[in-house]
C-alpha cells in the first residue's frame, strides 16, 4: 500500500511539472507572439475590476492607466508634478491652487481639464453613494473636515482646508478619471436607486473602453490568464529629445497564482522580474550571471513588525480586560525595556532572515526622510534586562522562575496571526529568548479573524506580534491618536462595542498625540522632522510597541531593460514609462 501511496505522489509531481510547463510554454509563446519590446510580470490573481475609484485591492492597474496631480519620487521621497505643473500654497496652508500643464489629453484624444479634476474628488471620492478608500484619506487633520475643491479656470483649481495639513498633498496625487465619460454614470441610476457608476467599468468592459490618462492603457485581459496593456498615444510625458514616452510597447501582467510558479517561469525566461524572499535569495543569487539577470536589493522594507503589551487599564462590566497583576507589569516602562533588551534581534536577522534583514528602532519606516537615525534602539543584552527587572522588585526563585515584588510568577500569552511564517518563527523565539530571563511565555498563533476580533473588539490579549504599512509620510493618528482604532496597546473601544470604565491615557501618550498634531500642521519640512524626531524619542523611552526587524527589499529583474532604479517603495519598475529594452533585434 505505501508503495503504491509512493507511485501515485511521483505520478502527481510529475503531472504538476507537465502542467507547470505548459503554462510557461503558453506563457513564452504568448510573448514570443508579440511586439518584444515589452515586460512581462506576474500577479497573484485577476483584477476585481478597471474602476480605479472603487479598487481595494493592491496591486492593482491603475498605476499603469492613471496619474494624479502630483507624485511621490520613491527615491528621494520629494513631491514633483505629474498631471500638474505647479501648486502654490498660500501663507496661511489653508488654500493649494493646482495648475495643470497645458494640451493634456485622454487616451481617447479629448481634453484634460480642471473639469475632469473638480468631477473626480466632488462627484466621486466625496460622493456618499459612491464607497471608497479615498474618501477617508480626503478627511483634514484633527477636526476631520473635508475639503472644498472647486474650478478657477480650464487650467487652475483650488483646495481648501479648515486647518494646516502637511499630509494633504498625498491627496492631491489620486487618480483623476475622465467627467466626459463618468458623469453620466453618476447623474443615472439603476433599479435601486444607485448611480450606474457603482456598475461601470468592471473586468468585463472592452479595454477600448476605458479611458485613461497614465502611460498605458489597456488592450486585453483573459481571465486566468493575462492582462496585457498598450502605450496610450496621448501621454503627456517627453524624454529630453521631445521623443514621445513611454519607450516600451506593451505591459503583461501574467496571472500566476503561486510564487512557487513564479519561481519557475521567471528561471525559464518567461517573466522578467519576481521579488525575492530570504526562502529563494540563495538559489536566484547562484544563477544570477547565468540567468543573465540582477537581484536589486533596496535597504529595508517599509512598514514596522513589533512586540506590544494590552496596558489598557479599563474594565468592561466590572471586568478588567487586563488581570491587575500583570497590568502591573505591562505598564511598568523598566518592565518592557528589559523585554526589548530580552529579545535577540541579531538571531531573528540570522535565523529567519537568513542574513536579509535588519533592525527597527522607531515608528517611522527606515526608508523615510522623517526616520530618526538617532534612536539607538534596544540591542540584545540580558544582563541589563535582568538588572531592570531587578531594580523594579522583581526577583528569581531557586529554579530561576521570574517573580514580581508580590511573589506573582511572571507568565503571559503571546499571540500572532497563523499562517505568517515569519511571525510564527518570531514568537517561538521570542518565546526562547524570554525564557532566558525567568518569564513564562505561552505563544499561540491565531486565525486572522479571531486575532482581530481580540484586538478591535474584545480587547482581550495580554500580548502580540503584528506589524504596519509604512511610507514616507509620517502621519498615522489612527495608530498615535488616543482615540484611533490603532491605538491599540490602549485602545479605545470601537463604535458597536460595549463601553469602558477606568481606562487610563499616560501623559507620555497625549504628548506623542500632540506632537502627532502639530507635525500635520507643519508644512516646513525640517520643522516637521524636529516635532517627529522628538516623537520617535519618546515611543523609544516609552515603548508601547517593542520594535524588532524588517526584511530587505529584493527583486530580480532580467538585465533587458535600460533605466531601472530600484527602490524599496517604488520596487523596479516605478518609472516605466521611462525605461527601455536594451536590444530588441535580439530579444
Amino acid at each position: 500500500m505505501k508503495y503504491l501511496d509512493k507511485i501515485k505522489t511521483v505520478y502527481k509531481q510529475i503531472l504538476t511539472l507537465i502542467l507547470v510547463g505548459f503554462s510557461i510554454l503558453n506563457l513564452t509563446a504568448c510573448a514570443a507572439a508579440g511586439n518584444q519590446n515589452q515586460v512581462v510580470l506576474s500577479i497573484l490573481s485577476d483584477p476585481k475590476t478597471f474602476n480605479a475609484v472603487l479598487s481595494q485591492e493592491s496591486p492593482n492597474i491603475f498605476g499603469l492607466t492613471y496619474e494624479g496631480l502630483i507624485t511621490e519620487n520613491p527615491l528621494t521621497a520629494e513631491k514633483e508634478p505629474a498631471l500638474a505643473e505647479s501648486w502654490d500654497i498660500s501663507e496661511d496652508k489653508l488654500t493649494i491652487v493646482v495648475t495643470l500643464r497645458e494640451g493634456l489629453k485622454w487616451s481617447d484624444g479629448e481634453p484634460l481639464t480642471a473639469d475632469d479634476v473638480v468631477f473626480t474628488y466632488n462627484d466621486l471620492y466625496l460622493n456618499e453613494k459612491i464607497p471608497n478608500l479615498y474618501q477617508d484619506r480626503l478627511r483634514v487633520g484633527r477636526k476631520r473636515d473635508f475639503p472644498t475643491i472647486k474650478k478657477l479656470d480650464a487650467r487652475s483649481i483650488e483646495f481648501k482646508i479648515t486647518e494646516p495639513f502637511a499630509p494633504f498633498l498625498d491627496s492631491v496625487s489620486f487618480p483623476i478619471l475622465p467627467a466626459h465619460i463618468l458623469r453620466k454614470t453618476i447623474q443615472e441610476t439603476d433599479g435601486e436607486g444607485s448611480p450606474k457608476f457603482l456598475s461601470t467599468w468592471g473586468t468585463d468592459t472592452p479595454p477600448e473602453n476605458i479611458i485613461v490618462n497614465g502611460p498605458y492603457k489597456l488592450k486585453e485581459y483573459v481571465t486566468s490568464q493575462r492582462v496585457v496593456f498598450e502605450k496610450n498615444p496621448y501621454y503627456w510625458k517627453q524624454d529630453q529629445q521631445g521623443n514621445q514616452l513611454p519607450n516600451i510597447e506593451n505591459v503583461v501582467q501574467a496571472i500566476v497564482e503561486s510564487t512557487d510558479t513564479s519561481l519557475l517561469q521567471f528561471r525559464s525566461g518567461s517573466l522578467d522580474s519576481i521579488s525575492v524572499t530570504s526562502e529563494y535569495f540563495s538559489l536566484l543569487k547562484n544563477e544570477e550571471n547565468r540567468g543573465n539577470f540582477t537581484i536589486y536589493n533596496g535597504g529595508a522594507a517599509y512598514g514596522t513588525v513589533f512586540i506590544s503589551f494590552n496596558q489598557n487599564r479599563g474594565k468592561r462590566e466590572g471586568k478588567p480586560l487586563v488581570n491587575p497583576i500583570k497590568a502591573e507589569w505591562f505598564n511598568n516602562v523598566n518592565f518592557r525595556k528589559a523585554v526589548a533588551y530580552g529579545i535577540d534581534r541579531p538571531r531573528i536577522i540570522n535565523n529567519i532572515y537568513r542574513g536579509l534583514g535588519s533592525p527597527q528602532n522607531t515608528q517611522i519606516s527606515v526608508q523615510s526622510p522623517y526616520y530618526n537615525q538617532a534612536v539607538e534602539g534596544y540591542d540584545y543584552d540580558p544582563e541589563k534586562a535582568k538588572e531592570l527587572l531587578l531594580k523594579e522588585g522583581f526577583t528569581y526563585n531557586s529554579e530561576g522562575k521570574l517573580l514580581d515584588s508580590k511573589g506573582n510568577k511572571v507568565e503571559f500569552n503571546l499571540i500572532t496571526n497563523s499562517g505568517n511564517e515569519i511571525r510564527e518563527a518570531m514568537g517561538a523565539q521570542i518565546e526562547e529568548d524570554l525564557g532566558k530571563l525567568g518569564m513564562q511565555v505561552n505563544f499561540s498563533p491565531l486565525a486572522f479573524n479571531v486575532l482581530v476580533d481580540r484586538l478591535s473588539n474584545s480587547l482581550d490579549w495580554e500580548a502580540h506580534i503584528i506589524g504596519f504599512t509604512g511610507g514616507n509620510e509620517p502621519h498615522s493618528p489612527s495608530i498615535w491618536y488616543t482615540d484611533g482604532n490603532l491605538h491599540m496597546f490602549n485602545q479605545k473601544p470601537q463604535p458597536g462595542t460595549k463601553p469602558l470604565t477606568g481606562r487610563v491615557v499616560s501623559d507620555w501618550e497625549k504628548k506623542i498625540e500632540q506632537l502627532y498634531i502639530a507635525g500635520s500642521q507643519e508644512v516646513d519640512m525640517d520643522k516637521r522632522k524636529q516635532i517627529y524626531n522628538e516623537a520617535q524619542e519618546l515611543v523609544s523611552e516609552y515603548l508601547p510597541f517593542i520594535y524588532l526587524v524588517n526584511p530587505y527589499s529584493l527583486a530580480a529583474v532580467k538585465n533587458r531593460f535600460d533605466g531601472i532604479e530600484y527602490s524599496a517603495l517604488g520596487g523596479a519598475f516605478w518609472n516605466m514609462e521611462k525605461l527601455s529594452v536594451k536590444d530588441v533585434s535580439q530579444e
